[in-house]
C-alpha cells in the first residue's frame, strides 16, 4: 500500500487521489448495486459456518427505544414506540374480537439510521457521483434510492465476522480516546496481537471496536451521536481496497475519526469508502459483550448474519447483527 501523507488544509486533493487509487468502479460492470458484497462468495459464507463451535450467540444491536443515542442532530430522533392495542383494551372487551379473543399491537416511528445500522450505497455522493458513477440524482430521488436501495443486500450480508479490538490493544483500560484516528498500522498491530484467528482477508466483514460506545453507556450518551469520536484514519481508504472487506462496523456514530484529520472537513473517508469503493459501513454496533467472549479464549472468527430491513429504497437501515461462535 502506498504511504499516505496528508495536508489537512487541503481535503479536496487527498479525497480526489483516494478515489482514483482506491475505486471500484466497474470492477463488477456497470449495472452493479452491490459494490463490496461482492466479494462474499456462496463458499465463504459455508465456511463462515464451520466457525460455529459452541453455539453461543450475540446480538450486536442497540436497543431500539426512547433511551438511545440521538439527540436531534440532523433531525435524527430516538425511536418512538406507541401501542395501538392493549392489554387494558383486552381487558375491557374494547377490540371488539369475538369468543374472548385480545391482543395487543404497537408502531414505531424512527429515523433508519438512528440506532444500529447499515450506511447503504446510495447514502454518501462524491461530486454528485453515486456508486459505480452514476449521477446521483439518477439513484436518489424523492422516491427513494431506485438503484441500491437497501433492499438490495437483504440475504447477501452472511459471512465470516472478525473482531479487531483495537481499543483493548492500542487503548488505556479498553477504549480509546476521542479523536484517535485508527490507521492500517493499529489495525495490523491489532491483528498481531490477537492472533492468526483476528487475520482479515477478502470477504471478511470487520468489526472494530474502539471503546466509546461502552464509556457512552456507562457516563451517558453526551455527545456520543454526532460528537466527537475515536475512529477509522482517512489513510485506511487504501487499506480497506487492499484487503477486500466486504463491510466495516464501528462501535462509533460515524466509523471514522472525529473530529476529521483535516480543516473544514465532513466525513471524507466515507466521500470515498461509499461512493467510490462501495463499502458498506456500520455504525453503534454493540460489541462489548462479544469482545469480552473473543478475549476469553483468543478466537476473534464467527459467523456474523447482519441483514439490513429490506426497507424500498431505503439509503440504510436498522440491523439487528448475529455473531455465533
Amino acid at each position: 500500500m502506498p504511504e499516505v501523507t496528508l495536508d489537512p488544509a487541503d481535503p479536496e486533493a487527498a479525497i480526489a487521489a483516494a478515489a482514483q487509487r482506491c475505486t471500484n468502479w466497474g470492477r463488477w460492470g456497470p449495472q452493479d448495486v452491490h459494490g463490496t458484497l461482492n466479494h462474499i462468495t456462496d463458499e465463504d459464507r459455508r465456511h463462515a459456518a464451520t466457525l460455529v463451535r459452541s453455539g453461543q450467540t450475540f446480538s450486536l444491536s442497540l436497543p431500539f427505544d426512547m433511551d438511545g443515542p440521538q439527540k436531534g442532530w440532523r433531525r435524527r430522533t430516538n425511536p418512538i414506540h406507541t401501542m395501538l392495542d392493549t392489554g387494558s383494551d383486552a381487558e375491557a372487551g374494547r377490540q371488539g374480537f369475538p369468543h374472548g379473543l385480545g391482543g395487543a399491537d404497537d408502531v414505531v416511528t424512527m429515523p433508519l439510521q438512528c440506532s444500529t445500522q447499515w450506511d447503504g450505497l446510495g447514502h454518501i455522493f462524491d461530486h454528485g457521483r453515486a456508486w459505480n458513477d452514476r449521477r446521483a440524482g439518477d439513484v436518489v430521488t424523492s422516491e427513494g434510492d431506485k438503484v441500491t436501495g437497501i433492499e438490495t443486500a437483504a440475504d447477501l450480508i452472511v459471512g465470516r465476522g472478525v473482531l479487531l479490538d483495537v481499543g483493548r490493544v492500542c487503548g488505556t483500560d479498553g477504549e480509546l480516546p476521542d479523536g484517535f484516528a485508527i490507521t492500517a498500522e493499529h489495525l495490523q498491530h491489532t491483528i498481531t496481537a490477537q492472533g492468526v484467528t483476528a487475520q482479515v482477508g477478502r470477504g471478511d466483514l470487520v468489526c472494530v471496536r474502539t471503546g466509546q460506545l461502552a464509556r457512552a453507556r456507562r457516563a451517558g450518551w453526551g455527545d456520543y451521536a454526532g460528537g466527537p469520536a475515536p475512529g477509522l484514519s482517512f489513510t485506511t481508504a487504501d487499506w480497506i481496497r487492499a484487503t477486500d472487506v466486504s463491510g466495516i462496523a464501528t462501535d462509533t456514530w460515524g466509523f471514522e475519526v472525529r473530529p476529521n484529520e483535516f480543516h473544514n472537513a465532513f466525513q471524507p473517508l466515507h466521500q470515498v469508502a461509499i461512493p467510490h469503493i462501495g463499502l458498506y459501513i456500520g455504525e453503534m454496533w454493540n460489541l462489548d459483550e462479544l469482545a469480552e467472549t473473543c478475549a476469553a479464549d483468543s478466537r476473534y472468527e464467527f459467523l456474523l448474519t447482519a441483514a439490513p430491513l429490506p426497507v424500498t429504497g431505503a439509503v440504510g437501515a436498522p440491523v439487528n447483527p448475529i455473531a455465533m461462535r
